[in-house]
């Protein structure tokens, strides 16, 4: 997930670094209301890195409704509409809702796609790709965390979501290849396990580099003969990618 606020405030501090004002229960929808404004601004401020100054109009309709309170710790939801990360246990974050925006766009996902989610953290990020895709499987190393997501995303709906405890280092063969896979946490290059299930025309987003360190958002595709091109879009700070990657 999107790591660091002092990241955040050096590329926009105007939108990333005012207080956030406390939300009563039945406020959300003005919250979120105001949250896709600010992904909007933050959209045009990011246009030297990303080449456009909008969001997909249908990313922006699936964020605009889906509930981002439910996917925080109860004790920061009047935080919840905040465009920033929040912490939500075991040392992970949620992503900010630009991020989770942009890379959404940036996997171009289509309502017959199959997807691959690498971090499931809170299961924010799965939600909004399932309104999108026509199945998404998504992988979380930290059991609690997998295990809290997966509750939540079927209590609300979201069934075409499946959730797995593992290593998404290696990916999850048994369902690949998939047209588009979101990394929501930083190795230092790709894994080729994702590379090699990543389907011709598909689109690999994830974030590159060291913790703690100058970190790439980055959209890698593959073509119909297998080749791959890359392109860098931001800079990006986002809690490290472990498993079998933090072992290497």
């Amino acid at each position: 997930a999107w790591h660091g606020l002092a990241a955040a405030c050096a590329l926009v501090p105007a939108l990333f670094c005012h207080v956030p004002v406390a939300l009563a229960a039945d406020s959300y929808a003005a919250a979120r209301a105001q949250m896709i404004r600010d992904i909007e601004d933050t959209a045009r401020l990011a246009r030297e890195y990303t080449g456009t100054d909008t969001v997909d109009a249908r990313v922006l309709s699936v964020i605009a409704e889906v509930p981002r309170h439910e996917f925080v710790p109860a004790a920061i939801r009047d935080y919840a509409y905040i465009n920033q990360a929040l912490p939500i246990g075991d040392g992970q974050t949620i992503s900010q809702p630009y991020i989770v925006a942009l890379m959404t766009e940036l996997a171009a996902i289509s309502d017959r796609d199959v997807v691959l989610e690498v971090g499931t953290g809170s299961g924010y990020q799965a939600a909004v790709l399932s309104r999108l895709a026509r199945a998404v499987y998504s992988i979380e190393i930290i059991e609690s965390l997998g295990k809290r997501a997966a509750a939540r995303l079927a209590s609300l709906g979201y069934a075409n979501v499946s959730v797995r405890i593992g290593d998404g280092f290696k990916g999850w063969p048994e369902h690949a290849p998939y047209d588009a896979i979101i990394v929501t946490a930083a190795p230092e290059s790709p894994p080729q396990p994702l590379l090699d299930q990543l389907a011709p025309g598909g689109r690999l987003v994830i974030p590159l580099g060291p913790e703690g360190g100058t970190q790439t958002l980055v959209v890698i595709e593959k073509d119909a003969e297998g080749r791959l091109q890359r392109r860098e879009v931001l800079p990006v700070g986002f809690v490290p990618l472990t498993g079998a990657h933090g072992a290497d």
